[in-house]
């Protein structure tokens, strides 16, 4: 028996390499003859970094870069010379401020447009962008200033590049850019096709996961709306431009970056389509599975690439009760880790424990199976 491994990162937990050997581990002790084949993967959000680091043979480097409280931060990126790969969440991510700092408002993303000058002075050609899990919602504007552009409102005064300030501009400068990128090509990875305003758009959609009050829903919107209207229209019509707070909107105006669907792009450089021909099970993952997850996220993607016929289990941290009933998507059934009820501290120090049970159970049923 020949199981492929290829679950994404369980937030604030396990990286998916780690998820990979805990689930690895369990089914041994129920399956000692069987192989593995072990391919973590991410889909634009945290995990992403290290699935195309392993999958490309990538070198891993830090630069240090401005972080979204203002503040200097060690950020990560993997390259070869002439490819680099990056996470906007490693730069200025949700789980890097204190929840009683979390205003999507009045943090930066400078740090990423500081990340892609950083590269391009040091002959990069390609950049390849990660933009889940921001704490942000600016609509890239703090990428922007990163990389020289500045703002100004209509009494030409400069105004800081935030969300807050979105609705005051009214002259874009670009006599300061620092860096040509007419011959960098930046690939924006997203595991959301999210438009960047409107009900479905980012402030809506995700704004309050990252502190924003549903009060301010609408006036947010209609300033980041006014902003891409008046100087970058054609965003507006861009599925997947309200990733990342609007990150992928900005890196697509102002870089003329390509946003692409994260995991097909991830599981095409990880050859999975290769790969998945020689697996007899295929095991997906996430930290949460809910019906968000059955949009194209990692562990959907993974399973609609896989051939039917071939049996798809899930092991997840949790699954939210707004999931449908499984097979679904084609995944056969799905699994939750967590054995008790517990503080979610411990629950999330307990994953490592608590795949390897799961699976190990899983791997018994299966051995019955082959017996």
């Amino acid at each position: 028996m020949h199981i492929l491994i290829a679950p994404d990162s369980f937030k604030e937990s396990l990286s998916a390499l780690e998820v990979a050997k805990s689930i690895q581990n369990g089914f041994r002790k129920a399956l000692p003859n069987a192989t593995f084949d072990l391919m973590p993967v991410g889909d634009g959000g945290e995990g992403t970094l290290e699935a195309l680091t392993d999958g490309l043979h990538l070198k891993r480097e830090t630069c240090t870069v401005t972080g979204a409280l203002g503040d200097t931060v060690e950020a990560h990126y993997a390259t070869n010379g002439r490819l680099a790969v990056f996470e906007m969440a490693d730069i200025c991510g949700l789980e890097k401020v204190p929840l009683n700092q979390r205003n999507p408002l009045t943090l930066t993303t400078r740090g990423v447009g500081e990340m892609i000058g950083h590269l391009v002075e040091n002959g990069v050609q390609e950049i390849m962008i990660g933009v889940g899990g921001s704490s942000t919602n600016d609509g890239g504007l703090g990428m922007a200033a990163g990389l020289g552009y500045r703002f100004f409102d209509k009494s030409g005064h400069e105004v800081a590049a935030i969300g807050k300030n979105l609705g005051e501009i009214a002259m874009v400068s670009y006599e300061d850019c620092y860096w040509d990128l007419s011959n960098v090509r930046i690939t924006v990875i997203t595991d959301v096709t999210n438009p960047l305003c409107g009900p479905n758009g980012a402030t809506y959609i995700f704004g309050g996961q990252k502190g924003l009050a549903e009060d301010d829903f609408a006036s947010v919107d209609k300033d980041m709306e006014k902003f891409y209207q008046t100087f970058f229209p054609a965003v507006l019509e861009i599925a997947g431009a309200g990733a990342g707070g609007g990150m992928a909107a900005g890196l697509s105006a102002f870089t003329g970056g390509e946003i692409i669907s994260g995991i097909d792009a991830v599981l095409d450089i990880l050859d999975f389509d290769r790969r998945v021909k020689n697996a007899d099970i295929v095991i997906v993952g996430e930290g949460r599975m809910d019906k968000q997850s059955l949009s194209g996220k990692a562990p959907v993607g993974v399973s609609q690439r896989t051939s039917r016929g071939k049996l798809v289990i899930a092991i997840c941290g949790s699954l939210k009760n707004d999931l449908p009933s499984f097979p679904n998507s084609n995944i056969q059934a799905a699994f939750p880790i967590i054995s008790n009820i517990d503080t979610l501290e411990n629950t999330l120090a307990k994953a490592r424990e608590n795949l390897e049970r799961t699976a190990q159970n899983i791997g018994n049923l299966l051995a019955v199976k082959i017996h």
